[in-house]
């Protein structure tokens, strides 16, 4: 499938601002699944200090601001060649290790609520994959997808305990769950193209599992399906935090923060 993307992120400040660090993961990545034929990256308002790839080979791009400035856009857009994998990513690359994809982060970190959803799932009899489709249909049937009622700090063990979360909630949950249980998991953030709209308030999330003999392997919680032809990975990470599209800093009062973001996912 040949996707084109569209993605425009606005800040406007009440006062100019003493000084602010950006980091951008909003750059698809080549792999099995997809080919980026075409990718720009749009900058106004601020300065662009370095690109790198991280420890998880995500495209990372820094901005610097301050000044008079009240007002950072950045436009990104680009056409991207998806394949149907049945969700499947492969091998291990990068240069984290495989281990440290069992790690606890602050918002994947397993509680009674966690290892509760998980219960009864390590059954040594029970498919490695099937266990894992299974862990997603748990955690759809006990945290019900609903905006506004989480945020981009809501742990993997309050989402659970509020019963209501959105695609983040849902991954880091699963995550929380597999690392649980052993299985190394991380999560993607990135876009996908929705059949009934073109435009759309947010990006997407979901998560990754590896599984021995076949590698990363994703998992869709909200949508119930392993990501096919329609998803588009931009960033992994432990968590959110590291595969965040857009994650700073910034210094001085500058007044009340208006955020704008419009995204449109068409084939």
């Amino acid at each position: 499938m040949h996707l084109k993307i569209s993605h425009h992120t606005s800040y406007r400040y009440e006062r100019p601002l003493s000084y602010g660090l950006q980091e951008l993961r909003l750059t698809p990545k080549n792999r099995p699944s997809q080919t980026v034929a075409k990718w720009d990256i749009a900058v106004t308002g601020a300065k662009t200090e370095l690109e790198f790839e991280d420890q998880h080979m995500n495209h990372v791009t820094m901005l610097s601001f301050q000044g008079a400035g009240h007002e950072i856009t950045i436009t990104c857009s680009g056409e991207i060649d998806t394949f149907d994998t049945n969700g499947v990513i492969g091998k291990h690359a990068g240069f984290a290790p495989l281990w440290y994809f069992t790690r606890s982060t602050d918002l994947t970190r397993a509680g009674n609520q966690t290892r509760k959803i998980s219960k009864g799932l390590m059954s040594e009899e029970t498919d490695p994959i099937e266990r894992l489709h299974a862990l997603s249909r748990r955690i759809a049937n006990e945290v019900s997808y609903e905006t506004g009622m989480t945020h981009a700090q809501t742990t993997a063990e309050e989402a659970l305990q509020a019963g209501r979360g959105v695609c983040q909630d849902h991954a880091h949950i699963f995550i929380a769950a597999a690392r649980a249980m052993g299985t190394p998991a991380r999560y993607v953030s990135g876009y996908l193209m929705m059949n009934d709209r073109v435009d759309q308030d947010a990006s997407h999330a979901w998560a990754e599992a590896f599984v021995d003999g076949i590698g990363w392997i994703g998992f869709d919680v909200s949508n119930a399906i392993c990501p096919d032809d329609r998803y588009v990975r931009v960033a992994t990470g432990l968590d959110y935090r590291e595969a965040a599209p857009i994650h700073g800093l910034r210094m001085g009062d500058h007044g009340e923060e208006a955020l704008e973001v419009s995204i449109q996912v068409q084939q």
